[in-house]
């Protein structure tokens, strides 16, 4: 499978520890999503929270496969807080809890995708796609706490 990125700053690291901590509770709770794939989105989640660490005003929507790694990093709380210390910022996860047409959803997340490019991160093309871009937990989405 091919890992499409744009020429950018290197991705946020992410300890290969913490990085072994979330890709195992990516496969435990999503067993169709394989190591490599858990892998990308521990990648592709740090580079969303460190870009909604340094925007914070501007609202920032994952993709489904992102906020499946969200969820996976809010449930390790020391390790989330820890992290979110390291961008200077605690992240809030805030789910929407109001009903929304898919369309605005997919926009927000190509919005913020468009973002961590502006920023200068890569961006994962396949982890990003859109055309079934609702939220996979949350029911109407989610976002960042601007």
């Amino acid at each position: 499978m091919t890992n499409l990125m744009v020429d950018a700053r290197p991705a946020v690291h992410v300890s290969a520890a913490l990085r072994a901590r979330l890709s195992a509770r990516i496969q435990s709770e999503r067993p169709e999503i394989g190591a490599e794939l858990a892998d990308r989105i521990v990648s592709g989640t740090a580079v969303f929270l460190a870009v909604s660490a340094a925007n914070p005003v501007q609202r920032m929507t994952p993709s489904a496969l992102i906020d499946v790694g969200w969820h996976a990093w809010v449930l390790h709380t020391r390790d989330y807080a820890e992290f979110c210390a390291t961008l200077g910022r605690f992240v809030h996860h805030v789910p929407t809890d109001e009903a929304r047409p898919a369309t605005e959803g997919r926009a927000e997340v190509t919005r913020t995708a468009d973002l961590i490019k502006s920023a200068g991160y890569p961006v994962d093309a396949e982890l990003w796609a859109v055309a079934g871009a609702d939220c996979s937990q949350c029911h109407a989405g989610c976002s960042d706490s601007p």
